[in-house]
């Protein structure tokens, strides 16, 4: 008996304490506090949604407190028979009907969103000189690390999506690997990256992440895919227009630019002898979407976070190049799942020193 006093108490006290986490949430990345139309839409529905079900579990619990008042024992006798009513017709009716007329005002604004969030037309918009109209970015996810690339304007980064406000921005879906799924939930809804297939969907982004911690949304990587699903984190940095624009042209500033092994610099001499084969160091790389080895770096100093988790300084990175497999375990870089002829070990100290201050110096925005 009193291990199942115990049970309750625990179940009770789980339940209090999800009434009160329910209430916390961050602006960056907490679905509560949508930043963008879509996820304003979405959240809408959800209020709404839960307005039926809160309204069928108050008016259920009413009647069942109702009959277990009203036909106690103790006052209505022990002889008491309630009126029978198995086989009533209009009981049956009103039980079925109105199940179903709840099940169609839920469904009917479902659909109407579900299908204006996947009308993705305007992606085909072309202007009088035969440009696209609208912004797509082709997105890419890999083990365990997201490729941004925005096909009309050439140029390409990782692990930071940049978006301006104000306007709708279409993706393009995709998986390297195996299936991931596109999320970032202050902004909209998650969508599958699939292997073998495109999904199309579009996002708004109604505010500037200047304010937010770490001045960025952060996304997620919503599908189980491996041993560091969790850590598959990417941030979003949105910018008004003109701050996109200057951005954009930015990343185009950095064409033609490369390491030398021949750099009188250690860090960019070793960079293009052991990293360069996997990483470029320029967003205009004229390389297909998706096929790049390894995270483009060419604005790896304005990043807010490292390998998409870790806080962003020196010592994270140097420990991140020495043995990146001790904290995002199956990654590609390294290790038992080595790809390339990169390999940490044969590096010295000063070695790694010197290409983690090379890397952190390439920017756009500095």
């Amino acid at each position: 008996m009193m291990k199942g006093l115990k049970k309750w108490r625990l179940f009770s006290l789980l339940a209090v304490m999800t009434v009160f986490l329910s209430a916390c949430g961050e602006e960056y990345i907490s679905t509560l506090k949508p930043a963008g139309a879509v996820g304003k839409e979405q959240f809408n529905l959800l209020l709404f949604s839960i307005t039926i079900m809160a309204l069928v579990v108050v008016v259920v619990s009413v009647l069942y407190i109702y009959a277990f008042l009203k036909f106690r024992r103790s006052k209505q006798g022990e002889d008491y028979m309630p009126k029978q009513v198995e086989g009533s017709h209009t009981l049956e009716v009103i039980w079925t009907v109105i199940p179903i007329v709840f099940l169609l005002i839920l469904t009917v604004p479902t659909l109407i969103s579900t299908y204006k969030f996947g009308d993705v037309a305007a992606m085909e918009h072309v202007d009088e000189n035969g440009n696209k109209t609208a912004l797509i970015v082709d997105v890419t996810a890999k083990l365990y690390w997201w490729e941004f690339a925005y096909p009309d304007l050439g140029i390409v980064t990782a692990q930071e999506l940049v978006v301006p406000t104000g306007e709708k921005v279409y993706f393009n879906l995709l998986a390297a690997d195996v299936k991931h799924s596109f999320w970032i939930p202050s902004i909209g809804g998650k969508m599958d990256t699939n292997v073998e297939n495109i999904n199309k969907f579009y996002l708004e982004f109604d505010e500037e992440s200047e304010g937010l911690k770490d001045g960025v949304f952060y996304g997620k990587c919503a599908e189980l895919c491996g041993p560091s699903h969790a850590l598959m984190d990417f941030k979003v940095k949105t910018l008004a227009p003109e701050a996109f624009d200057a951005w954009v042209a930015s990343m185009k500033a950095t064409e033609g630019q490369t390491a030398s092994k021949d750099s009188a610099d250690l860090g960019e001499a070793t960079f293009a002898a052991s990293c360069l084969g996997c990483h470029a160091v320029s967003s205009v790389t004229g390389m297909p979407s998706g096929t790049a080895m390894g995270p483009n770096l060419s604005a790896f100093g304005d990043r807010s976070h490292i390998a998409g988790f870790l806080d962003f300084n020196k010592e994270n990175l140097v420990s991140w190049i020495k043995n990146p497999e001790k904290y995002k375990p199956g990654n590609l870089m390294t290790g038992k799942y080595k790809v390339g002829n990169n390999n940490p070990d044969e590096l010295s100290d000063e070695e790694i020193s010197a290409v983690a201050d090379y890397i952190m110096s390439l920017s756009v925005e500095k």
